[in-house]
């Protein structure tokens, strides 16, 4: 057999029901075996649910032709019918096929026969799960990044605003960090780009081993990237800041003979309530971002202006930092004493 698909037997007759669940098992397949209509649509709702269903037209409960309809109207994914039946004039199969079956098999049952009608039934499900698989890779490809497997910017995009629709249902907020690569044009002048690669593959999985099992990091391109943070506060959000920017700066990165010190300057920013587009929030991260740079870099920069506040700047959105009052402005930078030294290339 192609494949061995979990199989339901609904048949009200006992004799045929454990002939036909003694072939099947012989031949390999997990059976699950009912008697009533009723008790096979429970056994279609239960996970894991069987692929191929060999059921009697007629039962007790729900017969055959409207377990075939409920099958076909709420099936998260294909299940093959076998329709047993007594009839086999033409206006009877056809009804039974309009109806959702995929075949249909006359009593007294043959063994050969059914064993027949099963190769069929596995082979269809065999191309089925082989056209899923291709087209859950096909989709994981359009949404990963290539070099370091994060999310893509679209993919990451589109994740984000989900997000926000969430937490806007709930009145909650949600945290987004910019990050950026210090200095990675000296580590590709003195090492090369292939090295750059691996510098930014090795990065991404430090990122990913910093974040919770329900954040999400995405690549922005280049040698920045996305992280975000559900259910987070500004200061929550300067906590997963800080914690990330240090796993990456006390890990230096070891290729070769040689070790290179990674940092990152951080930029944060929280959704307020209701807010719902990427781009507003990441206009505010990108300003914290800039000034993480301006700063000295290595460091994580919080921006807590308002987007409509940043775009009536009249010189340029970055100058607003300049224009923060001094509290305000003291409270955008994470204490000077969690930093770690500038960024170095280590031959």
């Amino acid at each position: 057999m192609p494949l061995r698909p979990r199989v339901l037997i609904a048949e009200d007759d006992g004799v045929t029901r454990l002939l036909l669940q003694h072939w099947l098992q012989s031949w390999g397949f997990e059976v699950t075996a009912v008697q009533d209509g009723n008790e096979a649509w429970e056994a279609l709702e239960r996970q894991p649910s069987p692929k191929l269903v060999i059921m009697d037209w007629m039962m007790p409960g729900i017969d055959g032709i409207e377990l075939c309809r409920r099958m076909r109207s709420q099936a998260e994914y294909y299940r093959y019918v076998l329709m047993i039946t007594a009839r086999t004039d033409m206006a009877h199969v056809v009804h039974a096929l309009e109806s959702g079956a995929d075949d249909c098999i006359a009593k007294p049952i043959e063994e050969h026969e059914l064993r027949a009608r099963i190769r069929v039934a596995s082979r269809i499900l065999t191309l089925q799960d082989e056209l899923i698989q291709a087209r859950e890779e096909i989709r994981e490809q359009a949404m990963k990044d290539s070099l370091t497997g994060l999310w893509n910017r679209a993919a990451f995009k589109e994740l984000f605003e989900l997000e926000l629709d969430r937490a806007a249902r709930i009145k909650g907020q949600t945290g987004l960090l910019l990050l950026d690569l210090d200095h990675f044009k000296q580590i590709n002048d003195t090492y090369g780009h292939m090295t750059g690669d691996i510098v930014l593959r090795k990065t991404a999985r430090v990122l990913k081993k910093s974040v919770r099992s329900y954040d999400f990091v995405g690549r922005f391109g280049g040698e920045e990237f996305l992280v975000a943070f559900p259910a987070s506060n500004k200061e929550q959000l300067r906590h997963h800041a800080e914690r990330i920017r240090l796993a990456v700066a006390n890990n230096p990165i070891r290729i070769g003979t040689n070790e290179i010190v990674v940092t990152f300057s951080v930029g944060a920013a929280v959704s307020l309530p209701g807010q719902r587009l990427l781009a507003e929030i990441m206009a505010v991260a990108d300003v914290a971002l800039y000034r993480a740079k301006q700063s000295g870099r290595n460091c994580s920069v919080s921006c807590h202006r308002l987007l409509e506040e940043i775009l009536q700047n009249e010189a340029a959105p970055h100058a607003c930092c300049s224009a923060c009052d001094p509290r305000l402005s003291a409270a955008c930078m994470v204490p000077s004493s969690t930093a770690n030294p500038q960024a170095q290339i280590a031959p």
